[in-house]
């Protein structure tokens, strides 16, 4: 596994931790439909949650939650459709973008951002 892999993958995990502490269901990691990814699919209460997670171990180029791009929007908004197909989702949903800085070895610093795009979907 490469490096970038390893800091992704990291971070996917210690946001999973997160939002579990924080009561979320964790529903899946990792969903993909076509060329689309969801890192994390969750739940709180009545309200499904697509999350992007982007990790990074410097923010010399900017936060990592300035990555996550137009285009990466519109993929997920892709696959949220196709996994409400699926599931026959009927509740409401957000996406949300969880930044991880990785700070050495043992430590980070996360931020979640709710409601990061497509404010208001239900």
């Amino acid at each position: 596994m490469s490096r970038q892999n390893e800091i992704g993958k990291k971070g996917e995990d210690l946001a999973c931790q997160y939002l579990k502490q924080k009561g979320f269901s964790v529903l899946a990691q990792n969903w993909r439909y076509s060329r689309a990814e969801v890192d994390i699919i969750a739940r709180i209460n009545d309200m499904l949650v697509f999350v992007e997670v982007k990790t990074r171990s410097y923010d010399y180029f900017g936060p990592p939650e300035d990555f996550v791009t137009m285009k990466k929007q519109r993929l997920l908004s892709t696959a949220a459709s196709a996994y409400m197909q699926k599931y026959n989702h009927e509740w409401e949903i957000r996406f949300d973008i969880i930044a991880v800085l990785l700070q050495g070895n043992d430590n980070y610093a996360i931020q979640h951002f709710e409601d990061a795009f497509f404010r208001g979907l239900k």
